[in-house]
Parts: structure tokens; C-alpha cells; sequence
């Protein structure tokens, strides 16, 4: 369980860095970068993060249920009642719960919570 948990928290400070450089990323194909392919980092995190504090759960349900909140998170950012503004209004709340609406954001959720999913088995098999 303890090499378990070291390992998360590795991957953990491995993949909230290169996140976050996605959202600043000014080079060529800045745009798909910062507003799609962060996407991919942003579901390996809660994977993760949902690993960390549940870990007998099944990789599969933490993925599933990653993408399943994630896509309605997505749905979300078509209301802007007051309290989401607010929130909305900092760097770390619009980095949670976005901005704008994109169907071009669900294959990216797609891919990083497949993406998770592997890193959860693997380190499930490195224990």
C-alpha cells in the first residue's frame, strides 16, 4: 500500500506540472494545447487523485466515473448562474469547472481517462 501511494503521489507531481504548462503553453498549436490536449492531463489527475484516496477501488470505475462527472462538468458550462461565475472567476476555478462549452473536448476526456486507467493498473502491478 505504501509503494502504492508513493507512486501516485510521484505521478501526481509528475502530471500537475506538465497540466498546468498546457494552460500557459504560448508555442505553435497553442490553442489545441491549451484547450484541448490539457484536457488529457486534467483526467489522468482526478484518476489519480480518486485512486489516492480510494485505493481498492477498481480502475475501471474510477476512470468510468472520472469521464461520467467530467462530461457533466462539460454540460455545466453552458449555465452561468452567479455562484459558477464566481468560482469560474479564478485561474483554479475555471481550470475545475471551465469556461465554454467545446463537443470537441469528450475525446480528449476519453483519452485521459483511458490514460489513467493504464497508470492505475500499473501501479496497481508495481505493488
Amino acid at each position: 500500500m505504501i509503494k502504492e501511494r508513493s507512486l501516485v503521489v510521484l505521478s501526481l507531481l509528475i502530471i500537475v506540472p506538465i497540466g498546468f504548462y498546457t494552460k500557459f503553453y504560448r508555442g505553435p498549436a497553442f490553442y489545441w494545447v491549451n484547450n484541448f490536449l490539457s484536457g488529457v492531463f486534467y483526467e489522468i489527475f482526478w484518476c489519480l487523485i480518486i485512486f489516492f484516496i480510494i485505493p481498492k477501488t477498481r480502475a475501471w470505475k474510477i476512470a468510468f466515473s472520472v469521464f461520467f462527472i467530467t462530461c457533466l462538468l462539460e454540460f455545466m458550462q453552458l449555465w452561468h448562474p452567479g455562484f459558477l461565475e464566481t468560482i469560474r472567476a479564478s485561474f483554479i476555478g475555471v481550470t475545475i469547472v471551465g469556461r465554454s462549452f467545446s463537443w470537441m473536448d469528450f475525446p480528449f476526456y476519453a483519452l485521459g481517462t483511458a490514460i489513467g486507467w493504464f497508470w492505475i493498473h500499473w501501479i496497481k502491478q508495481q505493488s
